[in-house]
């Protein structure tokens, strides 16, 4: 599962990885944060004074009090939040164009090959499949805050031109996600799975003929669900009503248009910045020129799934490490 959305496109040819679009997400935060904060400053502070000033007085007092820190408040968080949302744009404009400006590392399946983009103008670098490494790094640290822990997940190859290492590591939430997302890179490789949504999509938010990514579709179809799940009893009014309140105070679908709006201008700018040389590689072949994995890949497969199936609930490293206890790995 890509927990991180860390894949981008995905068809069945190619598969972007470290190219993944914008989310709604990222809008609401940049716009609905600023907002929130205005109408807690401005609104919700000024009652909770009234609140506080009503303690041993009459009702009048509430409404004087409440008045005087309006006045106060009001206009500094107008300002306040004025600066916050332009710096929260200034943020979002900087990694919208670094999303313009990265080429993703691409897996082509039929081909099995990789191709990274080493960036700074050079032609991309296409290696076999079967080149390819992967491992999950672990940090552990201790701060004034407690025990700090950080995983990731690394992909790299030897350059055979060259000799030189080339590497790109991703920050993930944990050990195992960091595994999920490579386990999804190599599932779509070997033809086991052949859409995003079936590892990006777990709460099935997407519907035949969506687009491939989040927008002004997976709010109405959220909502379709919230109002299907509230009339078949699995959740209350309550629930259905904080739904509600969220997705207002974060200025309704703006974001899922503003993010659709975004994904749109990145997709037409890639157009342009994508190698000559990588466009022509992506395109699909027939299915007699497709590569076909090596015997070697093969036996090792086999053997993974016959120690798997012995003991199926034992830790997937355990099985690999068994698995390859007896073989001699070069470079």
């Amino acid at each position: 599962m890509d927990f991180n959305q860390a894949i981008g496109e995905v068809n069945d040819a190619y598969l972007d990885f470290g190219g993944s679009l914008p989310t709604p997400f990222t809008w609401q935060v940049t716009l609905g944060g600023p907002f929130i904060s205005f109408l807690m400053f401005a609104f919700l502070l000024p009652l909770i004074g009234g609140a506080i000033g009503i303690y041993g007085q009459d009702v009048n007092a509430f409404f004087l009090v409440t008045g005087l820190v309006f006045d106060e408040v009001f206009t500094q968080a107008l300002v306040v939040c004025t600066l916050i949302l332009m710096l929260a744009l200034l943020i979002k404009f900087k990694f919208h164009f670094k999303f313009r400006e990265d080429v993703p590392t691409r897996f082509h399946r039929q081909r099995r090959e990789v191709a990274f983009a080493p960036g700074g103008g050079k032609p991309p670098i296409i290696v076999p499949w079967e080149s390819v490494a992967a491992w999950v790094t672990q940090a552990q640290g201790a701060t004034q805050y407690g025990v700090q822990r950080q995983y990731g997940l690394g992909l790299g190859f030897i350059d055979p031109e060259t000799g030189q290492q080339h590497f790109l590591e991703l920050p993930q939430p944990g050990m195992p996600l960091a595994m999920g997302l490579w386990e999804s890179v190599r599932a779509y490789m070997e033809y086991e799975v052949h859409t995003r949504e079936e590892i990006q999509d777990p709460h099935g938010l997407h519907c035949p003929g969506d687009p491939p990514y989040e927008g002004v579709h997976t709010f109405h179809h959220a909502r379709r669900r919230l109002h299907r799940r509230h009339r078949e009893g699995e959740i209350g009014l309550f629930k259905v009503t904080m739904w509600y309140a969220w997705h207002i105070l974060d200025l309704w679908t703006i974001p899922f248009h503003l993010a659709e709006w975004e994904i749109r201008a990145i997709q037409k700018a890639e157009r342009k910045t994508l190698p000559a040389s990588l466009d022509a590689w992506s395109q699909p072949l027939p299915e007699s020129e497709w590569a076909q994995p090596s015997e070697e890949l093969k036996r090792l497969s086999a053997k993974v799934r016959a120690v798997h199936k012995q003991n199926p609930r034992r830790p997937i490293t355990a099985i690999f490490a068994e698995a390859y206890e007896n073989e001699t790995l070069t470079a």
